[in-house]
């Protein structure tokens, strides 16, 4: 086996490949952000990724089984509970959570929000799930006069802050986050505490500003990335798996905020000389477009994604692997506009990759931190097989 050089995980936020064997346990049955999408639309335009053998993963109009696929593919069952960011990006690193985090589809009970008010000095608006944008149009400009801070939550493990730059400083903001993610422990530990400040005078103008920032759970145990950056690698991250790993296992980081600087940010790296671990976040299917039902804006991100793949692969070197995965699904056909429990895709090229290798249905997401540990000759992660010499020469 040829030595492996780099490692690029490019995490497909959101784009599920049909529903996992414990769907119906999330009320997931029927789920394929990927194949639901192609059916819809009659067709998705993926040139590239269907070249690399795509079409295997799942079934996608448009997308056929090409003879010959140039790469490696198959799927990755989750295994934690939850279906959310934290979990499946964990998994991947390989940590699995035997429970799922807490969610709060009524909105967060007394003693929580009780608790936030002491800390922070102020009452609050809001405490209910909503759209962030959604929930300016609705208390933004009672926020303004009140000076009451906006919680909200989601249909993920969350507990977000909204409020005005001019109104509560930035720091504040910040301030009110670590107040709450210090509280938000045990029965009550969310995943991510997040800052959502915003500018603007009015609903029609109101826009979330650049500063978000989030406050992560730890992992309970030591990730991949901390077991490479221990051993001397680099681990350089892209889009917000700095946030999702708290800035632990980094070592050096962009923090973009949509796909295009994403996939910009990739190409970058790639063109320096390291040794370790690229790791990337493409946020939009999950942001803009799952969780509104946008299966076209979907499939118009995906077709971004995949006319990026020849970019990629030109940058690569003699030692570089690539694997496309994603952290859960969130079928923007169906009626829920929640996470869907699904299988990842798992789709590798690269030099050191042996074409049209199926490996089939793999057991946990973690497989991927499996692979990544042989490749470097790390300490394995707890769960999870790799597949190195399957799709090695």
């Amino acid at each position: 086996m040829k030595p492996i050089q780099r490692m690029i995980v490019i995490v497909l936020d959101g784009v599920g490949a049909g529903e996992a064997p414990d769907a119906a346990d999330y009320g997931d049955v029927g789920s394929n952000s990927l194949g639901n999408t192609a059916r819809v639309l009659g067709g998705l335009d993926l040139p590239n990724m269907r070249d690399l053998g795509l079409g295997y993963i799942t079934p996608m109009m448009g997308v056929p089984q090409v003879k010959n696929p140039g790469g490696a593919f198959g799927r990755l069952t989750p295994r934690s509970a939850g279906k959310d960011t934290i979990s499946g990006h964990w998994e991947l690193m390989g940590i699995r959570l035997e429970n799922a985090f807490p969610t709060y589809p009524d909105g967060f009970p007394p003693e929580v929000i009780d608790e936030f008010r002491r800390r922070v000095g102020r009452d609050i608006l809001g405490n209910k799930p909503a759209s962030g944008t959604e929930i300016l149009v609705e208390l933004g400009v009672e926020h303004m006069r009140t000076g009451k801070p906006i919680v909200y939550t989601s249909a993920d493990s969350v507990f977000q802050i909204a409020a005005h730059e001019e109104v509560i400083p930035i720091e504040q903001q910040y301030w009110m986050c670590l107040q709450a993610r210090e509280m938000l422990q045990g029965k009550h530990a969310v995943g991510r505490g997040i800052a959502r400040p915003f500018l603007g005078s009015n609903p029609e103008n109101f826009t979330r500003t650049t500063r978000r920032r989030d406050y992560p759970l730890l992992p309970p145990t030591q990730t991949m990335l901390q077991k490479a950056v221990a051993a001397g690698l680099e681990v350089c991250s892209v889009g917000k798996i700095d946030d999702i790993f708290a800035h632990q296992g980094i070592t050096r980081s962009n923090h973009t905020t949509n796909n295009a600087s994403s996939l910009a940010a990739t190409l970058e790296f790639l063109e320096d000389d390291f040794k370790g671990i690229l790791f990337v976040n493409l946020i939009e299917f999950d942001m803009l477009y799952g969780h509104r039902n946008d299966a076209p804006g979907y499939a118009a991100a995906l077709k971004v994604v995949d006319d990026a793949v020849p970019e990629i692969q030109r940058r690569l070197r003699m030692g570089d692997i690539v694997l496309f995965v994603a952290d859960h699904g969130v079928d923007p056909t169906t009626p829920s506009t929640d996470h869907s429990r699904e299988f990842a895709p798992l789709l590798i090229f690269g030099p050191p990759v042996r074409p049209s290798v199926h490996l089939g249905d793999r057991g946990a997401f973690s497989d991927v931190a499996a692979t990544i540990a042989q490749a470097f000759v790390l300490e394995p992660p707890l769960v999870g097989q790799s597949f190195l010499e399957e799709i090695t020469a």
